[in-house]
């Protein structure tokens, strides 16, 4: 127990000593000054911060905000049922921004929001902005989808690709989808590419059991876009010696000579950029799309490994090409457009 919530002693009569008093007041003074300048940030996170893909990038955002002084607090494995109320009970605690690790939280922040209108509500992969005050990030999946679908056309010995993903129509995941098959398409137009979806972006069992019969139908790269279930195309791959992306170098570390590359998401420069700007300026309604034609972030990078993007097994013509085709993104000479069709589950 604290002695200040102890009751009183008995002290003789009489004033403190002044300097006893000027100090005791300074202390004061530093602590409610503190206080005020500490600013109070909540994450929320579909799934376990240990997942190694998509958890685990978002918790950097906190972390990185945590070193710049920021108070953070977090809940792990946050179910749709349960959206509406943790973000509701963070607000209420006082906290000037709130994240919600998944575009399935724009709604609940729809609902919350107008209640709580000094708190942003920033949805990572939010597909929206919705005023005053819940905004959406999120890195353009487009040109990275394209950007492994070029890479699996041009390393598949078979002429099979495929690639598994849950939330099927869901704006990112039809973006990165749609695009990985248009790219695809673009260096090898008769190549087969084979699109599964799955029920949880969490579970790798199930999505190891996509991958492998991916596999088993020729496939010889498989990509994905999901979460803890990430691990189980790797785990595929490994098992039957063919090609994967990532989502983190933790991927690598699993499969070595199988991942390629890593789409590495920047969510702790993303949330952070949002969270100080709306120190003194308003970042309520807003849609923020990073991509290599945006300053001050690309939103991801391609990761093998630190300071190194890919795979030694990726032949440096691939390489060249990939990088000559993130200049045309970054330049606006190339531009994509994708649709549900472009995604569609099936060849």
């Amino acid at each position: 127990m604290f002695d200040a919530l102890r009751p009183n002693k008995a002290r003789p009569a009489g004033r403190a000593p002044f300097a006893a008093t000027l100090c005791a007041a300074a202390m004061a003074t530093l602590a409610l000054t503190g206080a005020a300048l500490a600013q109070k940030a909540a994450f929320l996170f579909p799934g376990s911060i240990n997942d190694q893909s998509w958890n685990a990038q978002g918790y950097m955002g906190a972390e990185k905000l945590k070193s710049l002084g920021w108070d953070i607090s977090y809940s792990e494995n946050v179910g749709a049922a349960d959206m509406v109320d943790a973000l509701r009970d963070y607000a209420r605690q006082g906290n000037a921004v709130v994240v919600g690790h998944t575009g399935r939280f724009v709604s609940a922040a729809e609902r919350v929001g107008p209640d709580f209108p000094k708190t942003l509500f920033v949805v990572g992969s939010g597909s929206k902005g919705v005023p005053p005050n819940v905004t959406s990030i999120d890195y353009d999946n487009t040109q990275f989808g394209y950007l492994m679908g070029v890479l699996a056309a041009r390393m598949s010995k078979t002429g099979k690709i495929g690639s598994v993903n849950s939330l099927e129509g869901i704006p990112n995941v039809t973006a990165q989808v749609g695009a990985f098959r248009k790219g695809a398409k673009s260096v090898k137009p008769d190549i087969e590419v084979k699109v599964i979806y799955i029920k949880s972006m969490e579970d790798g069992a199930e999505a190891k059991e996509a991958a492998l019969s991916l596999i088993a139908g020729g496939a010889d790269f498989i990509s994905g876009k999901l979460n803890a279930g990430q691990s189980g195309i790797i785990q595929a791959a490994k098992e039957k010696n063919v090609f994967a992306n990532g989502r983190s170098f933790g991927h690598t570390a699993i499969a070595p000579e199988n991942v390629l590359t890593n789409i590495v998401e920047k969510w702790a420069d993303m949330y952070t950029a949002a969270a100080e700007a709306n120190k003194t300026q308003d970042m309520g309604g807003k849609y923020i799309l990073y991509g290599f034609n945006t300053p001050g972030s690309t939103g991801a990078e391609l990761g093998y490994e630190a300071g190194q993007p890919y795979n030694k097994a990726v032949p440096p013509a691939v390489v060249e090409e990939l990088e000559g085709l993130k200049k045309k993104f970054a330049s606006g000479e190339l531009k994509l457009t994708v649709t549900k069709e472009d995604a569609r589950g099936g060849i």
